[in-house]
Protein backbone atom coordinates (compact mmCIF):
# COMPACT_ATOMS: atom_id res chain seq x y z
CA UNK A 1 0.00 0.00 0.00
CA UNK A 2 2.72 2.42 1.10
CA UNK A 3 4.22 1.73 -2.69
CA UNK A 4 1.15 2.75 -4.17
CA UNK A 5 0.95 5.79 -2.52
CA UNK A 6 4.58 6.89 -3.55
CA UNK A 7 3.77 6.35 -6.79
CA UNK A 8 0.73 8.54 -6.20
CA UNK A 9 2.46 11.22 -4.66
CA UNK A 10 5.71 11.71 -5.88
CA UNK A 11 4.26 12.62 -9.61
CA UNK A 12 1.19 14.78 -8.02
CA UNK A 13 4.33 16.77 -5.85
CA UNK A 14 6.14 17.18 -9.02
CA UNK A 15 3.44 18.37 -11.23
CA UNK A 16 2.53 20.83 -8.19
CA UNK A 17 6.57 22.09 -8.18
CA UNK A 18 6.59 22.61 -11.77
CA UNK A 19 3.80 24.86 -12.27
CA UNK A 20 4.71 26.55 -9.49
CA UNK A 21 8.23 27.18 -10.03
CA UNK A 22 7.60 27.48 -14.28
CA UNK A 23 4.64 30.28 -13.44
CA UNK A 24 6.94 32.01 -10.91
CA UNK A 25 10.49 32.13 -13.00
CA UNK A 26 8.93 30.89 -16.37
CA UNK A 27 9.60 28.07 -19.16
CA UNK A 28 12.98 28.16 -19.84
CA UNK A 29 14.65 28.65 -17.11
CA UNK A 30 12.88 26.54 -14.45
CA UNK A 31 14.46 23.52 -18.03
CA UNK A 32 17.40 24.88 -17.24
CA UNK A 33 17.52 24.26 -13.75
CA UNK A 34 16.68 20.23 -14.07
CA UNK A 35 18.72 20.08 -16.52
CA UNK A 36 21.57 21.65 -14.31
CA UNK A 37 20.74 19.66 -11.40
CA UNK A 38 20.70 16.47 -13.18
CA UNK A 39 24.43 17.52 -14.90
CA UNK A 40 25.13 18.75 -11.37
CA UNK A 41 23.79 15.59 -9.70
CA UNK A 42 25.58 12.95 -11.90
CA UNK A 43 29.17 14.35 -11.29
CA UNK A 44 28.52 14.13 -7.31
CA UNK A 45 27.18 10.33 -7.64
CA UNK A 46 30.40 9.53 -9.83
CA UNK A 47 32.09 11.09 -6.81
CA UNK A 48 30.49 9.58 -3.62
CA UNK A 49 30.38 6.34 -5.68
CA UNK A 50 33.84 6.17 -6.08
CA UNK A 51 34.07 6.77 -2.39
CA UNK A 52 31.60 4.13 -1.03
CA UNK A 53 33.31 1.44 -3.13
CA UNK A 54 36.74 2.55 -1.68
CA UNK A 55 34.70 1.99 1.62
CA UNK A 56 33.68 -1.13 0.86
CA UNK A 57 36.52 -2.52 -0.39
CA UNK A 58 38.48 -1.54 2.77
CA UNK A 59 35.69 -3.36 5.13
CA UNK A 60 36.86 -6.62 2.73
CA UNK A 61 39.92 -6.15 3.18
CA UNK A 62 39.74 -5.55 6.80
CA UNK A 63 37.19 -8.27 7.37
CA UNK A 64 34.92 -5.92 8.78
CA UNK A 65 31.24 -5.90 8.48
CA UNK A 66 30.49 -4.43 4.75
CA UNK A 67 26.69 -3.68 5.74
CA UNK A 68 26.71 -0.23 5.96
CA UNK A 69 29.68 0.82 3.26
CA UNK A 70 26.83 -1.36 0.82
CA UNK A 71 24.04 0.60 2.42
CA UNK A 72 25.55 3.49 1.63
CA UNK A 73 26.58 2.93 -1.78
CA UNK A 74 22.97 1.65 -2.92
CA UNK A 75 21.41 5.11 -1.24
CA UNK A 76 24.16 6.74 -3.68
CA UNK A 77 22.77 4.64 -6.51
CA UNK A 78 19.12 5.13 -5.46
CA UNK A 79 19.83 8.97 -5.35
CA UNK A 80 21.63 9.07 -8.69
CA UNK A 81 18.05 7.47 -9.91
CA UNK A 82 16.55 10.60 -8.32
CA UNK A 83 18.95 13.01 -9.47
CA UNK A 84 18.68 11.80 -13.09
CA UNK A 85 14.20 12.02 -12.78
CA UNK A 86 13.01 15.66 -13.70
CA UNK A 87 11.93 16.78 -10.81
CA UNK A 88 12.50 19.20 -7.54
CA UNK A 89 11.10 17.10 -5.27
CA UNK A 90 13.03 14.05 -6.51
CA UNK A 91 16.07 16.31 -6.91
CA UNK A 92 15.77 17.54 -3.53
CA UNK A 93 15.60 13.70 -2.35
CA UNK A 94 18.28 12.66 -4.38
CA UNK A 95 20.85 15.58 -2.99
CA UNK A 96 19.63 14.45 0.51
CA UNK A 97 20.99 11.13 0.25
CA UNK A 98 24.45 12.25 -1.24
CA UNK A 99 25.38 13.87 2.04
CA UNK A 100 26.76 11.66 4.29
CA UNK A 101 25.29 12.26 7.52
CA UNK A 102 21.84 11.73 6.02
CA UNK A 103 22.67 7.90 4.60
CA UNK A 104 23.58 7.33 7.99
CA UNK A 105 20.96 8.57 9.90
CA UNK A 106 18.95 6.22 7.03
CA UNK A 107 20.89 3.54 7.63
CA UNK A 108 20.30 3.98 11.38
CA UNK A 109 16.59 4.39 10.65
CA UNK A 110 16.34 1.26 8.54
CA UNK A 111 18.64 -0.93 10.65
CA UNK A 112 16.64 -0.52 13.85
CA UNK A 113 13.72 -2.02 11.99
CA UNK A 114 15.33 -5.07 10.19
CA UNK A 115 16.57 -7.87 11.91
CA UNK A 116 19.57 -9.51 9.95
CA UNK A 117 20.45 -12.68 11.76
CA UNK A 118 24.23 -12.79 11.38
CA UNK A 119 27.71 -15.20 12.40
CA UNK A 120 30.93 -14.45 12.73
CA UNK A 121 34.28 -16.19 12.76
CA UNK A 122 35.82 -16.27 15.98
CA UNK A 123 39.15 -17.50 15.14
CA UNK A 124 42.25 -14.51 14.17
CA UNK A 125 43.38 -14.83 10.77
CA UNK A 126 46.48 -16.76 10.18
CA UNK A 127 48.75 -16.46 7.37
CA UNK A 128 49.15 -19.36 5.36
CA UNK A 129 51.43 -21.88 6.22
CA UNK A 130 52.88 -24.69 4.47
CA UNK A 131 52.19 -28.21 6.06
CA UNK A 132 53.86 -30.04 3.75
CA UNK A 133 56.27 -32.82 5.43
CA UNK A 134 59.61 -31.13 3.79
CA UNK A 135 59.68 -34.46 1.42
CA UNK A 136 60.93 -33.52 -2.07
CA UNK A 137 59.94 -35.55 -5.01
CA UNK A 138 62.24 -35.69 -7.66
CA UNK A 139 60.78 -36.90 -11.56
CA UNK A 140 61.91 -36.84 -15.19
CA UNK A 141 59.82 -35.56 -17.71
CA UNK A 142 60.04 -36.08 -22.09
CA UNK A 143 58.62 -33.84 -24.72
CA UNK A 144 56.52 -35.37 -26.88
CA UNK A 145 56.41 -33.61 -30.36
CA UNK A 146 52.86 -33.46 -32.47
CA UNK A 147 52.00 -36.29 -34.58
CA UNK A 148 53.82 -36.33 -38.17
CA UNK A 149 49.81 -36.13 -40.11
CA UNK A 150 48.72 -33.19 -38.05
CA UNK A 151 48.46 -30.12 -40.53
CA UNK A 152 51.28 -27.23 -39.58
CA UNK A 153 48.87 -24.10 -40.55
CA UNK A 154 45.73 -22.82 -39.80
CA UNK A 155 42.43 -25.18 -39.68
CA UNK A 156 39.94 -24.73 -42.11
CA UNK A 157 37.62 -23.22 -39.63
CA UNK A 158 39.57 -20.11 -38.96
CA UNK A 159 40.45 -19.04 -42.97
CA UNK A 160 38.89 -16.10 -44.70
Amino acid sequence: MWLFLAFLAVPLIEIGLFIQIGGWLGLWPTLLIVVITALLGTALVRQQGALALTQVRGSFENLNDPTEPLAHGAMILFSGALLLTPGFFTDAVGFALLIPAVRTSVFAALKSRIKVQSFSNTRPRQPHQNTASGTTIDGDFEEVPPPANQPSGPSGWTKH
